[in-house]
Formats: C-alpha cells, structure tokens, sequence
C-alpha cells in the first residue's frame, strides 16, 4: 500500500486496535495517536474486540490481527462490515490467504512499520466517510 509523502491528521478518529502481540499493539497505538487518534483497545483477542464494537464506544476505523492467539478474527471483521466500520487487516498472512469475502480489505502484511499503517490510515478512514 503506497503511503503518502504528506503527514494526514486522524484527529476526532476512534481507532480500534486488535492485536495479540503486545509490543506491536503498542507500537502501533503510538503512531495513531502521534496522529491524533484516540485508540480503543487494545483488544488481544476477539470476545474483547466484539464487546468493544458492542459496546457504546464510538469506533471510526480499526486495525485488525487476522490470528488472535491461535483463533481467527474473522467475526470481528464481519461485525465491522456489517457496522460500516473502515477497517485494515494488518498481519502475517500474505494478501493471498485471506479470503474471498474481504478482498476489498486493505492487508498489510507483518512485518511492517506502525508509522507507515498510521500514516495510511487517515486516507482509509476518509474513503469510507
């Protein structure tokens, strides 16, 4: 995924992180805050993420693990779809893996740098607003 040159703002963004590795979880909670995004989570598995998207926490986009400590995350992005929450796949999958139902989903493939999705997120979040 290209990212621009320009720095984008995701000021007023509620970010949903879903990660199970602690230190990228935090690593890329700093980015998007360095980018004014208030983060929600992180969620380390999906029970915590689906409670987070039902409960009555606003979320305007989410970064999202396909594997959760050996389940998949699946039900989180159905639940995202269906809420028409902007969402990325960010995880050790290649694209290819992923199945058909999200292929319109961004994936970005670990290992990648946090600044990077950050930076990229803001014109994800916009496409869909």
């Amino acid at each position: 995924m290209a990212v621009s040159g320009h720095k984008q703002s995701l000021r007023d963004c509620r970010i949903l992180v879903v990660e199970d590795e602690y230190f990228l979880a935090e690593d890329m909670a700093q980015a998007l805050e360095k980018l004014g995004a208030t983060i929600i989570g992180p969620a380390s598995d999906r029970e915590k993420a689906l409670a987070l998207l039902s409960s009555s926490e606003q979320v305007d986009a989410a970064v999202l693990d396909i594997n959760l400590r050996g389940a998949t995350a699946f039900p989180v992005a159905d639940a995202l779809l269906e809420h028409g929450i902007p969402f990325v796949f960010a995880t050790g999958y290649a694209p290819a893996s992923v199945p058909w139902a999200y292929s319109a989903v961004p994936c970005w493939e670990k290992p990648f740098n946090p600044n990077d999705l950050a930076q990229a997120l803001p014109q994800i979040v916009r496409g869909v607003r």
